[in-house]
């Protein structure tokens, strides 16, 4: 089984989020694909499987199979357009959240996703012990997403992962206004078996509705701020939300002990 290793919302390798794609005829059991995610231990492994004029994709995480990730979909992007559909510049993506498109813009790779509810939630005790500060507010859909006071709080906060865990969301994001950026993030998953994620394009289907609505802007520059740093492209309308990014291939290899 062929695997590239692609780093996802940069344009140089050694940042942005790696992610492992597999483009492979058919899903192997899903022990298999599992055993695969948890042996890399990034973020996610893909698996993409063409079916049709479409492609099947699965993300594992090195823990489980999770059912949306918006980088290791660009990773997967990125070696589709530039190994196995060179001529093509639009992609079709069925998953668990339905289908969506991804389409080839020069070097960016734009993809366009279901936008996240922003469901106001209530700032409990255990969300404050778990941060280790007061979030401005509080917002819950897949992922919970708390607002904080500048980009400094962000990039300073030390979060208690073990209380980050108990919390009821698959990802945990904080944001804030940004400096030289519209907005910045940090974005972590340790149920997942992630800690902090480097760049996370599914979460960014919450943050990029916020910031727009209170930025009164149709598009916004996101910049999230781990060790690794990326920079996302952000369109919000209506229902949908166009994240787009850049992505550099790291590495090609055979697996070979299935």
């Amino acid at each position: 089984m062929k695997q590239y290793i692609v780093d996802a919302f940069t344009d140089r390798v050694f940042s942005g989020n790696p992610a492992a794609v597999c483009v492979i005829d058919s899903f192997p059991d899903e022990t298999i694909m599992q055993n695969i995610a948890s042996e890399n231990n990034l973020s996610e492994t893909a698996f993409v499987v063409k079916e049709n004029s479409r492609y099947k994709i699965r993300w594992f995480t090195p823990g489980k199979e999770i059912d949306f990730c918006g980088h290791a979909t660009l990773a997967a992007a990125f070696v589709l357009f530039n190994y196995y559909n060179q001529d093509s510049d639009t992609l079709y993506f069925c998953c668990q959240i339905g289908e969506f498109e991804v389409q080839k813009r020069d070097e960016l790779i734009r993809m366009e996703f279901p936008a996240y509810k922003l469901d106001h939630i209530e700032i409990t005790d255990s969300m404050i012990d778990a941060l280790g500060t007061i979030p401005l507010a509080a917002y819950k859909d897949r992922d919970i997403l708390f607002i904080l006071r500048d980009e400094d709080e962000v990039r300073d906060l030390q979060p208690d992962l073990e209380l980050i865990s108990k919390l009821d969301g698959a990802c945990v994001a904080v944001t804030a206004k940004g400096k030289e950026y519209d907005c910045v993030s940090r974005v972590f998953a340790p149920r997942y078996g992630m800690n902090e994620d480097p760049v996370t394009g599914s979460t960014h289907c919450m943050i990029a509705p916020y910031w727009c609505k209170r930025l009164n802007k149709h598009d916004i520059t996101a910049f999230q701020a781990s060790k690794r740093k990326g920079v996302l492209l952000c369109e919000c309308s209506g229902d949908k939300v166009t994240v787009s990014g850049k992505a550099v291939l790291f590495s090609v290899n055979s697996i070979v002990g299935l």
